[in-house]
């Protein structure tokens, strides 16, 4: 073989045994965003319904068979309006029997009267004995007493007549039917449930953990989406002292600053309430509750150092929210927070920060 043609041989088999230099791994990309720093709590929006303040049961006071109802569900009704009625038979049969023994008392008390007035003259004149007089005023008080019961007696059976008609006490609208015509009903049975009109307040219910910073008088949004474009200010009134025993929330209700006629009972929309912070009560981190990671059950955050790598740190949570989580330990406002594929991370691991390419998708 001739020595040119040997040589590049050589040179080639050596360049095949070698190995290419490696290539170092470019840092992974992580999402990264600052915490926002606000002087109250989370701002908590809830959903919620626009609820009637004061809701009557109406109910007979008298039992009965129900043999009428002139409203339905979603009628206005007007104070003293008729609702319903009872099958007056037997309150009108009663009533009869009393107005008979009230007459009967009166007769008894004007013949007594009449008596004694004679029986008086008669004494003057000493004509009966004073035993005689006695007698007759101890019968014209028996017969006074007579007619009293009777009257009072006339006055019930009469007022019980009268509860066979079940009335509107307030203007409102039917907001729940509980009885339906045939029915026979004891007293106090609801028959309508009635929500006053005028005042209103916008409901909703909060979890426990939501609870801290709550009170009343505190600001509050409402949005209604029967009512687009429209915003609503209000103020907490009420915040119920006790959980419900079934869905284990706080009731709390917000009345509006402004009413509106155009708000209707029974909208639903969303409240937006901002907690006030206690007296002492440091000031509150904000951050996407995809941040969160959990370490041992225990909440932490990813923290990208200055040089770059990943740094696990435990936290402390305040309140949560639907997008967002408050944090009072663990993070300073200049901290780089990675927002996104947290449960993908390695303590320790080189990353490179970015912002986040829809910043839409994190706002708090």
């Amino acid at each position: 073989m001739p020595l040119g043609l040997a040589a590049a041989a050589l040179v080639l088999t050596l360049s095949a045994c070698s190995k290419p230099a490696p290539v170092a791994d470019a840092p992974r990309e992580v999402v990264i965003l600052q915490p926002q720093e606000r002087d109250g709590g989370q701002p908590l929006h809830l959903p919620a319904e626009v609820q009637s303040r004061y809701v009557t049961s109406m109910s007979f006071r008298v039992a009965g068979q129900l043999v009428e109802r002139r409203v339905h569900l979603g009628d206005v009704v007007r104070k003293g309006q008729v609702l319903a009625r009872l099958d007056p038979s037997d309150a009108d049969q009663n009533a009869a029997s009393a107005r008979a023994e009230l007459a009967s008392a009166r007769q008894h008390l004007d013949a007594a009267e009449k008596q004694l007035q004679r029986d008086t003259a008669q004494a003057r004149e000493q004509l009966i004995s004073a035993q005689q007089l006695e007698q007759s005023q101890d019968a014209r008080a028996a017969a006074l007493a007579q007619f009293q019961a009777a009257q009072a007696r006339a006055s019930v059976a009469g007022n019980q007549r009268d509860y066979t008609t079940l009335v509107a006490q307030h203007d409102g609208v039917i907001s729940a039917e509980q009885a339906n015509t045939g029915d026979v009903l004891n007293p106090g049975q609801p028959v309508y449930s009635l929500a006053w009109s005028g005042a209103v307040d916008v409901v909703t219910d909060v979890a426990d953990r939501q609870l801290a910073g709550l009170q009343p008088g505190q600001p509050a949004t409402v949005t209604l989406a029967a009512l687009p474009g429209k915003t609503f200010k209000g103020k907490v009134r009420e915040v119920s002292p006790a959980a419900d025993l079934q869905s284990r929330t706080y009731r709390v209700k917000v009345t509006l600053e402004q009413p509106d006629a155009s708000v209707r009972l029974g909208m639903t929309g969303d409240v937006v309430i901002t907690p006030e912070l206690k007296s002492g009560q440091a000031k509150v981190l904000l951050l996407p509750a995809t941040a969160l990671f959990h370490q041992g059950g225990k909440p932490a955050v990813w923290i990208v150092s200055g040089e770059g790598k990943l740094e696990l740190r435990p936290v402390t949570v305040s309140a949560y929210g639907e997008r967002s989580i408050s944090l009072s330990q663990g993070v300073a406002a200049a901290d780089k927070v990675v927002v996104q594929g947290v449960h993908t991370l390695t303590a320790g691991e080189k990353v490179k920060p970015v912002a986040p390419l829809h910043a839409e998708d994190f706002a708090l």
